[in-house]
């Protein structure tokens, strides 16, 4: 399925977005074709797909966006989800067949001890290879950086003392079209329990585009004949995710299916809801069930969160890089 995103639509979801014929023909610049290959597990399946759609949408300036979501195969999923996937992505065939200017490849959910262990890993290393001369250029986010990275040069993720979780703030440490006019510090979600260590990393050639003291290695790139972006954080996040994240692992722990408490993401919750939380979880220590759960206290975000700005100012230099050669293109037209 191709859907069209014009910076005047209103997206929802894949299944709501209007066909050619709807949208506004009066734009200047050329058309984009980008992929989304979303691997996410089956609870924010949907999410990633408004979030990477409306993050281009907003950057897509001149241009008219030519989207498509692909999932790989071997990705392990629900029959709801399954069914989704089904009805309303292209099939992974598709791709090869296609002229793709940009792709952006989402992490699965860790099943085995090892990447390279896991079901869809042979899917995933074929994707890499395939991109590298078939993408004008291809992000890699989270669990995929960390795939791709080991794929391509043997660089292995570390386990990390403690999850990597909330909203840390990055700088910029190497000039780069990427990163113009990027606000300083970029206030960047991480979600992550293992890191690519930055000295390994630049032993290997990559080039370290933005960091956090706290987090570490935020995005890094490497040229090939495409070039690739690698994300360790998540830019795409809307104000909720981690919220969504936090809840979910507060209820496996009530049901025993985490033996530890999650920590509180970092820089995310005001310093009244850290307090009412600290409350709850000492109350979970020693009441320790999922009924519990309905006793959880509301939730205020701080004020200041501000991830959204890192997220389009990323994506706006991204699309301006893929649209060089196409405005070229329709220029001399």
């Amino acid at each position: 399925m191709t859907i069209l995103i014009d910076r005047d639509q209103v997206v929802s979801s894949p299944a709501l977005v209007p066909g050619e014929g709807d949208l506004v023909r009066d734009h200047a610049g050329a058309d984009l074709t980008i992929g989304l290959i979303n691997n996410m597990p089956d609870p924010a399946l949907k999410a990633t797909e408004r979030q990477f759609m409306k993050l281009l949408q907003a950057a897509a300036g001149p241009h008219r966006i030519r989207f498509h979501c692909f999932s790989l195969p071997s990705v392990k999923r629900s029959p709801e989800a399954k069914w989704h996937v089904e009805s309303e992505y292209s099939d992974l065939s598709d791709l090869e067949r296609g002229k793709f200017d940009g792709l952006i490849v989402t992490g699965a959910e860790p099943i085995a001890p090892e990447l390279d262990q896991e079901p869809y890993w042979q899917d995933l290393t074929n994707l890499i290879d395939w991109a590298k001369t078939n993408t004008r250029s291809t992000i890699w986010s989270c669990l995929a950086a960390h795939a791709a990275v080991l794929h391509l040069d043997g660089i292995e993720r570390r386990r990390l003392p403690a999850k990597c979780h909330g909203i840390f703030d990055c700088d910029v440490v190497t000039r780069d079209g990427l990163t113009r006019a990027a606000p300083a510090p970029l206030k960047v979600s991480h979600s992550r329990l293992n890191e690519i260590a930055e000295s390994d990393l630049v032993q290997a050639g990559y080039q370290v585009l933005t960091r956090s003291p706290q987090a570490g290695v935020d995005v890094f790139v490497r040229q090939y004949a495409s070039r690739f972006v690698f994300f360790q954080g998540h830019p795409e996040y809307d104000a909720l995710s981690l919220q969504r994240e936090y809840l979910r692992d507060i209820g496996r722990y009530l049901a025993r299916e985490r033996e530890t408490y999650p920590r509180l993401p970092v820089s995310y919750f005001d310093a009244a809801t850290e307090e009412k939380l600290a409350r709850f979880e000492k109350k979970a220590a020693h009441q320790r069930h999922p009924a519990l759960a309905n006793e959880l206290p509301g939730l205020n975000l701080r004020a200041d969160i501000g991830a959204g700005n890192a997220a389009a100012m990323l994506f706006r230099n991204w699309l301006r890089y893929l649209g060089a050669d196409a405005d070229a293109s329709v220029a001399a037209r």
